[in-house]
């Protein structure tokens, strides 16, 4: 794990003053998360429908992430694998209501932040993250990683930009995740 301090909430300076505020009514001080380095990151300037699920939720990233999701997604149905997107873009409130209702739940803060990110830290205010699912296998779960969606992306995601966010180990201190994949800036 990186040893430095999380990057400070820059750019807009609303954006920025609505994490340190939503940081502070969360009860998550800088302090919690610090030690892992987490990168900041501002909100894109357009999104763009990539999926809606069949419960009518858009599910949103950028033009060039959903470009590169479009693509991936068809060589997947080409190869006979079904590839649907659980969560993409997700704003600061949405972030903060993940956390809220863990706090409710009475999950540590420590558990907590292994599992999600603070507002303004997630990968998914980026509009490139996707968490990634098949029929077959419950969302967001760790048994991602024993099907043959998973098999297939971790052969063929890299070649439409995409990798994977949250290894064994990984440097931020995440738990695995195998279904939550991040797209380059271009496809």
């Amino acid at each position: 794990m990186h040893a430095t301090a999380p990057q400070q909430p820059t750019g807009t300076g609303a954006y920025a003053a609505r994490v340190e505020a939503l940081l502070a009514e969360l009860g998550i001080p800088v302090s919690a998360f610090a030690h892992r380095g987490l990168p900041f990151f501002p909100e894109p300037a357009e999104l763009v429908v990539a999926q809606t699920d069949a419960d009518g939720r858009e599910h949103r990233l950028t033009p060039a992430a959903n470009a590169a999701w479009q693509a991936m997604a068809a060589a997947a149905r080409a190869d006979g694998i079904e590839l649907y997107i659980v969560s993409a873009y997700r704003d600061l409130e949405r972030q903060a209501d993940i956390i809220r209702r863990k706090q409710r739940l009475g999950v540590p803060l420590e558990r907590i932040l292994a599992a999600s990110a603070p507002p303004g830290y997630s990968e998914h205010h980026t509009g490139r993250a996707v968490d990634i699912n098949t029929p077959g296998c419950r969302a967001l779960e760790e048994e991602f990683e024993h099907t043959e969606a998973f098999r297939w992306l971790t052969r063929h995601a890299g070649a439409f930009g995409f990798t994977l966010s949250f290894p064994r180990g990984n440097r931020y201190g995440y738990i695995f995740e195998p279904w939550h994949w991040l797209c380059a800036e271009s496809p």
